[in-house]
């Protein structure tokens, strides 16, 4: 493993014990080892290492690791942040929210998406160290993307993910993770962090001394796949997560970073507690009794990185013997590696992302890559009598809701600023040919009664051949804990139905009004709002669709675009339906183990066309352990517009041993058809795809039957019910 070769390299190179000096004949600065590129990278780190003093040591553990300037070691900042974009450091382009991301279903797009990303985030950072700036959100390490799995509506945080199936977001975090880091052999164009490890999900409020209970079946069947993924993928980082985990928290979880993380998965990249979360030992989950006792717990279950104020602790640790000094350079060693692969130590000539210039900071190709991402995770909820596409040269159109002129709506949380950001209102009236008639009235606030409550802008409505209703939740009501103005809970939403005022604004909006009401619902979740659907007669969900989410919201209802989102997330029909928000388990949770029927089901969206499959073959049909499975389909667009469709393949086990997911999502592709075209589309089971998870928490692949559905949405009856595509199933079996 290369974290046991950095330590043999620090012994060779004869690390003093605190002392700091060395007798070599490389004393000079300009013939120090570790400013040598030509060097191996563990070699230079050791180096470096070796000429550190302790307190040395510790400062280069913290998250705003100190300078030390007779070393030529520069100040660096490892606090960044780029879920869907540079965040918080000013201009940059906007892309949408992680949720909405997610219901593109595609993965070259997110690639994409992060290699823009990943850029932007080069040029601002030489920028800001050619101008002496080394401050927070300025590096190159990003704590992003969080992979967590969005098991419950409630978590006001879900808009981060990639949604509630652990082999979505494992391959789409996945394409992050290469978009963003690039494919130099040498450098990292940026270091990608997996987060909050693991199992958290909620609670918001409570998550400084939560104590998630969970299986070992749940724990590896849902919690831990996409980390596993990411390891895999060569994630730079990883953060561990604030609560606890069966009682061990999971900064100090030697379960977690040791037996998981770095035996069974191998990996060698750094790990960075969430902030602050090391004081939670003491302060919230009170398992150790001072700052020293937690500094000592994390770094020796596996820490490398404090972003908080504990580590500084480590050195008392160190001379009261709760940690050896080899143990900080050995977790040292690891941090330092990932700032030589980004090239923070090399002269810029060496490293072709430092030549990355300014100019491409939000410019157009990254504005029409934020436009193409928004258009995609557009989800079509209802289509009633087909009212969309409006036509662009309505007589007179009515634009409503408090959503409608928001900029704020547009950025979801961790976000950058856009220099041109297109409000959805903006998006609309920018596709009204002239003669065309528009008026705007913001008609309800966010989630309270107006004084005057939209008495004008009803009337407005009624004269109109059509009314847009841009409504739903944004910022200020669903985040992360300490974020926010609005919420009442945390972050969290322990009410997920539409503000109740929006509601009765619709109602009367609907009272006799026999003219279209085409809703645009923001947010970045699901919602349960069956009272919603039956008032609006088309219904398209937003998301926070970043800079450019105006015209692409415009693009869907003037049929410059094909809807072509798919539901990343089930929408369940009332909070009833679902388990205490507190529970960790799995069962009654997610398309993969929700019994009920939904209101919107997981992988479902409609389209302004009509796909069909047909053609299904499994070969073989019967196979033994160890072999696999080839799945042929063909899609064809029978109806008459060009449109892209969502192709998924989902798995079920029919004779486990143990509980298995109802059905389980295997595999997906966007596939683009115009008119009766039609295309082959082609799956692969692998025996890792056939594997269960028992009960003791392995995989194990057993003979018996399996049930294969492909199709446009999870199977189920709702997603039928809605008008979406038709499925098709076969079988196969496994045998000793």
């Amino acid at each position: 493993m290369i974290i046991r070769t950095v330590v043999a390299a620090i012994v060779l190179a004869g690390v003093s014990q605190g002392e700091g000096e060395t007798s070599r004949a490389d004393s000079e600065p300009g013939r120090w080892p570790y400013l040598d590129p030509s060097r191996p990278v563990d070699e230079r780190v050791a180096d470096l290492i070796s000429r550190m003093t302790l307190e040395e040591k510790v400062s280069q553990m913290m998250y705003n690791s100190e300078a030390i300037e007779r070393l030529k070691v520069p100040a660096y900042n490892w606090w960044n942040e780029c879920l869907h974009g540079v965040a918080r450091s000013g201009r940059a382009t906007v892309f949408p929210q992680a949720i909405g991301l997610a219901a593109t279903f595609d993965e070259e797009l997110i690639f994409r998406v992060a290699s823009a990303i990943g850029d932007e985030a080069r040029a601002i950072h030489h920028e800001a160290v050619r101008r002496g700036r080394r401050r927070q959100y300025g590096g190159l390490t990003f704590w992003t993307p969080n992979i967590n799995i969005f098991r419950d509506p409630r978590w006001g945080r879900g808009q981060e993910t990639y949604g509630e199936d652990p082999f979505l977001t494992g391959r789409l975090g996945t394409a992050f993770v290469r978009g963003l880091q690039g494919d130099h052999p040498v450098y990292l164009k940026a270091a990608a962090c997996a987060k909050h490890f693991a199992v958290h999900s909620g609670p918001e409020a409570d998550r400084h001394r939560f104590n998630a209970s969970v299986s070992a079946k749940d724990l590896h069947e849902t919690y831990l796949p996409a980390f596993k993924a990411l390891v895999d993928a060569g994630v730079e980082g990883v953060m561990c997560a604030y609560n606890r985990i069966n009682d061990e928290p999971c900064c100090g979880s030697t379960t977690l970073l040791r037996d998981i993380l770095r035996d069974a998965w191998g990996f060698q990249g750094y790990v960075v507690t969430d902030c602050w979360a090391l004081a939670d030992l003491y302060k919230g989950h009170k398992v150790t009794a001072s700052a020293v006792e937690s500094a000592a717990l994390g770094i020796n279950s596996g820490v490398n990185l404090n972003c908080g104020d504990v580590f500084p602790s480590l050195v008392e640790a160190v001379r009261r013997g709760l940690v050896e000094e080899e143990t900080i350079d050995r977790s040292l060693a690891v941090l330092l590696r990932t700032r030589f692969r980004l090239g923070l130590f090399d002269p810029p000539g060496l490293n072709p992302y430092a030549a990355i210039r300014p100019e491409v900071i939000d410019c157009a190709e990254h504005r029409a890559l934020a436009r193409e991402a928004a258009v995609k995770s557009v989800v079509l909820l209802k289509n009633r009598g087909r009212v969309l596409p409006l036509k662009k040269d309505l007589g007179y159109l009515c634009v409503v809701g408090p959503q409608a002129a928001s900029v704020g709506v547009l950025l979801g949380n961790y976000h950058g600023l856009g220099s041109d950001m297109v409000t959805v209102l903006e998006g609309i009236v920018g596709k009204l040919a002239p003669g065309s008639f528009v008026q705007y009235k913001q008609g309800c606030l966010l989630e309270r009664d107006d004084v005057d409550p939209g008495e004008r802008a009803i009337e407005a409505a009624k004269e109109a051949d059509a009314v847009i209703a841009v409504m739903g939740l944004s910022g200020l009501l669903e985040g992360e804990e300490g974020e926010l103005t609005a919420s009442k809970h945390g972050g969290d939403r322990l009410e997920i139905g539409l503000p109740a005022n929006q509601v009765k604004f619709l109602k009367r909006l609907r009272a006799g009004n026999d003219k279209p009401i085409i809703l645009v619902l923001t947010g970045g979740g699901p919602m349960a709002i069956p009272e919603v659907h039956e008032l609006a007669d088309a219904i398209l969900y937003v998301w926070y669709p970043g800079e450019e989410g105006g015209n692409g919201v415009a693009d869907v209802l003037f049929g410059d675009a094909c809807p072509s989102g798919r539901l990343p997330v089930t929408f369940p029909k009332s909070l009833e339906q679902l388990p205490p928000y507190e529970d960790y388990g799995m069962a009654g949770r997610t398309y993969r183990y929700m019994t009920e029927e939904p209101l919107y089901p997981f992988g479902f969206g409609l389209s302004y066309t009509e796909f069909a499959y047909s053609g299904l073959t499994l070969a073989p049909s019967a196979v033994r352990k160890g072999e696999a499975v080839e799945v042929v389909v063909t899609v064809e667009n029978v109806g008459r517009v060009a449109g892209e469709e969502v192709v998924q393949f989902y798995l079920r086990d029919v004779r486990a041993s143990v509980e298995t997911p109802i059905h389980a999502l295997k595999g997906f592709c966007r596939v683009a058809l115009k008119p009766r075209e039609s295309k082959t589309v082609r799956f692969r089971i692998t025996p890792e795809l056939m594997c269960l998870i028992g009960n003791d928490g392995r995989a194990v692949v057993e003979p018996g039957e399996f049930v294969v559905t492909v199709g446009g949405v999870s199977p189920g009856s709702r997603g039928g019910a809605l008008g979406s595509a038709k499925l098709v199933e076969g079988t196969f079996v496994v045998g000793e």
